[in-house]
């Protein structure tokens, strides 16, 4: 059965196939001509991307209800002071608590330094310092001789600063001992051979002195500064001197205007185989002053009241009168003034200027110079190279100017002096000087400074002002390489001086006397340092480098060609 109903279902499909066939060959009829041969290909075809769709079709309504229900808020205030804005300085250097330099010359001559204080603090400071500098060389006199002209100069002192909310107190002690040799005598003394005990000066001087002062940062506040003092100077053990002083001053802002005074008194007491009574200064210097950024002026006066040597009280009143103003500003200041003084010639500060006088006690019977009247004016400002300069003039009128003669005694039974001593000369005079200086920057490594005087005296019993020249001037140039080399070269100059020498025959009667001439002096000066760390450094030092002998007094010749070194270690 099966097979019946293949065989009809494949009877039925091929029946239609083979009548079709038939009727296409019958009514179908082409020919088809070939050129070329048959080259298969495939046309381009862009592909196309089919993407999903990201938005989403399905939407989501939102009921939000609400109520709003009003309450007062009372917040909590806290007020906080804002800081005042402040600039804050650049960081401190590091302070070293002391130094030491040490150092060695020709003519033998050693020098030892020692500096100890306390580290930065706002309570207070404390310090020591100690110095030695001496010379045992000697030097060629006119005569050809080699004589001995060491010195020696020691002094130590110790201080101490308390520092309060508006005001400090500061204490010090102080000791200074000044050995000198009167090697200087005239040449034509032939035979003439002192020891060094002989001619021998030796100078002490012990102090104190304790102040009290306000520390005020606001200059129109209320100023003072109290300070007590004493000292006691000596020679030998007959020529003494003890000088006491208290002295003050005061100053506030009242209306613009800045007034203060001051006020002093200063007690000296000599032995009575000098002085049978005491000698006293006492001053009073009020003033008004007042200072603008275009101007400026001061006006006030000094009231003194002077006891001297001969017993007699002497009223001085000075002036003190100043006034500037600015011509162009910072580069051109004009100044004016009248003023005057009391140049005080204590003994401490007469043998700075010549330590080899008569050792007779006049040294402290010397006389004040008295400035009465001192005009000067002149202009300020800046140079524009890195520096400022200063040119100006003055006239004075002096009382007792103090001036130095050597004095020569014979072979007598009470003096043996040679001319290595000398004695005082006072004088009335009026000076004029013209005064100019001037510093700069050459370079960022290289600067300069140099100053010089004129000076014109017009005096009453003296011919010439013996031992100070007409004009000096002097002038220096400066090396330094990033605070690691630093060098330096100077050069001085003093004009032709007149000195006198006095003689004495007999002791006590005085001939006219003889006026010796020294040339024009120029003297070089170097100087180098090498700091090898921050804490240690090297130094060189050569002075009078010069073309002539120089005669610091009448017989007396400088050392000269002085070479030292050495070396500078910071604690």
């Amino acid at each position: 059965m099966k097979r019946l109903i293949s065989a009809a279902i494949l009877l039925l499909i091929l029946l239609p196939v083979k009548s079709q066939v038939g009727k296409q060959d019958s009514e179908l009829k082409r020919e088809i001509t070939l050129y070329n041969p048959y080259k298969p290909s495939l046309p381009d075809v862009r592909k196309k991307s089919f993407l999903p769709d990201m938005n989403d079709t399905s939407k989501i309504n939102l009921s939000v209800s609400y109520d709003i229900r009003p309450n007062k808020y009372s917040p909590v205030y806290s007020l906080t002071p804002i800081k005042p804005a402040a600039l804050l300085p650049d960081p401190l250097p590091k302070l070293y608590k002391g130094y030491v330099n040490i150092g060695i010359g020709t003519y033998t001559t050693p020098l030892a330094e020692l500096s100890i204080t306390n580290e930065r603090s706002k309570s207070g400071a404390v310090g020591l310092y100690a110095r030695h500098y001496s010379s045992q060389g000697k030097v060629l006199l006119q005569n050809n001789e080699r004589v001995f002209a060491g010195l020696m100069d020691n002094e130590a002192a110790i201080f101490g600063k308390k520092f309060f909310r508006d005001s400090y107190i500061k204490g010090s002690a102080d000791f200074m001992q000044n050995t000198r040799y009167a090697y200087g005598y005239k040449p034509e003394i032939i035979g003439y051979d002192p020891s060094k005990k002989e001619n021998k000066l030796v100078y002490n001087n012990i102090g104190a002195n304790l102040s009290f002062a306000s520390l005020n940062l606001d200059s129109t506040e209320f100023s003072y500064d109290f300070e007590i003092g004493w000292n006691m100077f000596r020679t030998t053990k007959d020529f003494i001197q003890h000088h006491g002083g208290l002295k003050g001053e005061m100053a506030k802002l009242f209306r613009g205007f800045y007034i203060g005074s001051g006020i002093s008194y200063d007690h000296y007491k000599l032995p009575s185989a000098l002085l049978d009574k005491p000698r006293f200064i006492f001053s009073a210097t009020p003033f008004v002053s007042k200072n603008k950024e275009q101007w400026n002026f001061k006006v006030g006066a000094e009231i003194m009241l002077e006891r001297d040597a001969e017993y007699s009280t002497r009223v001085h009143l000075y002036p003190d009168v100043n006034f500037g103003f600015s011509v162009v500003p910072d580069y051109i200041r004009f100044f004016t003034g009248l003023g005057g003084k009391l140049e005080r010639n204590l003994p401490e500060r007469v043998i700075t200027e010549n330590p080899f006088l008569v050792p007779d006690g006049s040294l402290f019977l010397l006389p004040n110079t008295d400035h009465a009247i001192v005009v000067f004016a002149g202009l300020r400002g800046n140079n524009g190279i890195g520096g400022n300069y200063v040119i100006s003039a003055s006239y004075s009128m002096l009382n007792d100017m103090l001036t130095f003669s050597n004095i020569v005694f014979p072979d007598t039974a009470m003096r043996t002096e040679r001319g290595n001593y000398f004695i005082p000369v006072t004088d009335e005079a009026e000076i004029l000087n013209i005064h100019g200086e001037i510093n700069g920057a050459i370079t960022s490594k290289v600067s300069f400074h140099a100053s010089g005087n004129y000076n014109k005296y017009t005096l009453s019993a003296s011919s010439h002002p013996w031992n100070k020249p007409p004009w000096d001037a002097k002038i220096g140039v400066n090396y330094n390489l990033r605070n690691k080399i630093i060098a330096g070269a100077e050069i001085t100059a003093l004009g032709r001086r007149k000195l006198m020498v006095s003689e004495s025959p007999t002791g006590w009667q005085t001939l006219a006397p003889s006026i010796m001439e020294m040339p024009a002096h120029v003297n070089l000066n170097l100087s180098a340092e090498y700091r090898y760390t921050k804490i240690l450094s090297f130094w060189a030092r050569i002075n009078n480098v010069s073309w002539n002998r120089y005669l610091e007094w009448s017989y007396y010749p400088a050392q000269r060609f002085l070479i030292m070194a050495g070396f500078t270690y910071s604690l």
